[in-house]
């Protein structure tokens, strides 16, 4: 491809599960708390479910309630030394690196997101926070001494699909209801969907596997085999036949891995896919073939 010819590819990504293997605010915030992960999880699903609730709204209003009766300060810089404690499934520290490289002899800018029903300013903290172009997740407001003091974005399983269009528009303000609700002509988007692709684990990123699916885009669910086969049934039946998903890999995300080689191939598949539409357009031009 030309330089002027070079396009962009998007991988969003779930984070608990499908980069690290715990949830995010079990490395070291609930562990302040006093509860272990098991009775804050519980306990957080009673609440909800007393109230009708949703379940990211709950576990963000307990995160709060506990830290006040243990007065323990939530602020951003406390949430992002958290974040400092999360550790990664294999390959995960040079992944990035080495899929945007690999783009780059393809002539392909590759862009990585995160969308996650976890906490933002966690995420913020952690090792490969800035690997990524954004970072959609639940998050808080803040009070004048910049504690944690209501949620300002709550993300949950459905809410997911909204930010991948945000990434298909380029649209990346949340707090912009206007211009993703906005008609952009498919050739007029930041990314096109079929040079798209979202890695999930759980039975939360249904929804964006089969919108994935559905308009043309990549869906890659992954499990941890280190959690036995309960994780790899699991994840077979969020497949559900293919008819979500068509790739499952488990969660070694080093060189060579079968999940690096599969993306290697999606992005193969773009870059052929565009030069192909290239030699259209310019067969068109020479021979001035109109199609409607």
């Amino acid at each position: 491809m030309k330089a002027k010819d070079r396009i962009t590819f998007a991988i969003a990504y779930d984070f608990d599960g499908t980069l690290s293997a715990d949830n995010m605010q079990e490395y070291d915030f609930i562990p302040k708390l006093g509860v272990s992960a098991q009775e804050f999880w519980e306990e957080s699903r009673i609440l909800g479910k007393a109230h009708r609730a949703d379940p990211i709204l709950t576990y963000m209003h307990l995160m709060l309630e506990y830290a006040k009766k243990k007065g323990i300060p939530i602020t951003r810089d406390n949430f992002m030394e958290s974040g400092k404690k999360i550790s990664f499934f294999n390959g995960i520290d040079t992944w990035f690196d080495r899929i945007c490289k690999y783009g780059d002899t393809l002539n392909i800018n590759v862009e990585h997101y995160i969308i996650s029903s976890g906490l933002r300013e966690i995420i913020d903290g952690c090792s490969i926070a800035n690997k990524f172009k954004k970072i959609f997740a639940s998050s808080f407001m803040y009070d004048e001494n910049g504690c944690a003091s209501w949620p300002a974005l709550a993300i949950n399983y459905t809410t997911k699909t909204q930010y991948l269009f945000r990434i298909n528009k380029g649209t990346l303000d949340e707090s912009d209801h206007e211009l993703i609700n906005k008609f952009i002509p498919d050739e007029k988007r930041h990314v096109p969907f079929k040079r798209m692709l979202f890695i999930g684990d759980g039975s939360t990123d249904i929804p964006s596997f089969r919108l994935m699916k559905s308009l043309g885009g990549h869906a890659i669910a992954v499990y941890n085999k280190n959690s036995g086969e309960e994780a790899k049934e699991h994840v077979r039946s969020i497949a559900c036949g293919g008819r979500r998903v068509t790739l499952i890999f488990d969660t070694d995300y080093s060189a060579n891995s079968a999940i690096e080689n599969a993306v290697k191939s999606i992005l193969q598949k773009a870059a052929a896919e565009y030069n192909l539409y290239r030699l259209e357009e310019d067969t068109k031009k020479e021979f001035h073939i109109i199609t409607n």
